[in-house]
């Protein structure tokens, strides 16, 4: 996976934005596009490659990695995919319960004494027995989850939020497939990217009724995009950091020979439904966690640091946690 295609999406206060491809240790600027988004859209309308159009629109402009990625240079990184002129055009979703310990630590939340499986156990079994269907025939449902729009979507160094009103936040390190819809209504797959989903597992403790509420949070996607990666057999690491050192860590694996669906059934039930194929929409999709903190009782505290690392996804992301000092409010509604 190491010789594909990274792209890096950036943005300076005098510049504005701009998208390069990850040369170590530089970044080649892609010349007169300012977002990932914007280049799928016009390889689609020039019917090419994706590839191939970007390598046709490198400029011979650099700029050094090392200082953007430690966030010490006037161009910062922003998510590795976003719609940026309207953020409610970008639908940020999931599949859960792809991947055994997810569904392990599921079962570990809400099983009752009385209780041999929990639903989340029987439904991670339903994809192992029917979760890779034959070609040509669609297998079973996966659980799905929404988590908001583009507005949810923070870059590699930026903070996830514990809001005032959540119970608290923890990392799900993930990979998150990036989708395009072509002007007649067809999803396409621009690339996958490191991910940390960043749930409120404490909230889906109480309830797994509530694991939806649990999902409506902040996530971050990068730094890079890879454009022409499989999704097979992909290991990493997961790590949680305070000032001190590394407080956990564990290794993480992901790719349909570690996960109860193939890739095109997850896509399939995903994009089955017409209002997941509205011409020109983005979408980042998560495909499910391996390990993550909480299930080995960590409780991750102010300025700790997440970091999520996928071998050939390019470089980690890392997001330090923020807990919201803001006293819950009621939103108000008023009658117009």
């Amino acid at each position: 996976m190491s010789d594909n295609i990274r792209l890096v999406q950036l943005i300076h206060s005098e510049y504005g934005r701009a998208v390069a491809m990850v040369q170590e240790p530089s970044l080649v600027v892609i010349t007169d596009y300012r977002s990932v988004y914007d280049i799928a859209l016009a390889a689609m309308a020039q019917q090419e490659k994706l590839t191939d159009f970007v390598r046709k629109n490198l400029s011979d402009r650099t700029l050094a990695y090392d200082p953007i990625y430690a966030g010490l240079d006037a161009w910062k990184l922003l998510p590795a995919f976003d719609c940026p002129d309207n953020p409610l055009h970008c639908l940020v979703a999931g599949t859960g319960l792809t991947h055994k310990n997810s569904a392990l630590n599921r079962q570990m939340m809400h099983k009752s004494e009385d209780q041999k499986l929990t639903d989340s156990m029987v439904m991670y079994q339903w994809g192992v027995e029917n979760g890779f269907p034959e070609q040509g025939s669609i297998g079973v449902q996966p659980e799905w989850f929404y988590k908001g729009n583009g507005s949810v979507l923070r870059a590699h160094g930026e903070t996830l939020q514990v809001p005032a009103f959540g119970n608290d936040g923890g990392e799900e390190p993930e990979i998150a497939g990036i989708y395009v819809v072509d002007p007649n209504g067809k999803p396409w797959r621009i690339g996958f990217a490191t991910g940390n989903e960043f749930s409120d597992h404490v909230m889906e403790k109480k309830n797994y009724l509530y694991l939806a509420p649990s999902k409506l949070r902040q996530c971050s996607i990068g730094p890079e995009l890879v454009l022409d990666s499989g999704f097979t057999d992909i290991s990493g690491t997961v790590k949680v950091s305070d000032a001190n050192g590394t407080i956990w860590s564990s290794d993480i694996k992901t790719g349909e020979k570690n996960m109860a669906h193939s890739l095109e059934n997850l896509e399939y039930h995903h994009f089955k439904y017409p209002g997941h194929r509205i011409p020109t929409q983005g979408q980042v999709h998560f495909f499910g966690a391996d390990a993550f903190s909480f299930g080995n009782n960590i409780t991750l505290k102010e300025a700790d640091v997440m970091e999520v690392q996928w071998n050939g996804m390019g470089r980690a992301l890392q997001n330090p946690l923020s807990v919201s000092r803001d006293l819950e409010k009621i939103t108000t509604v008023s009658q117009l």
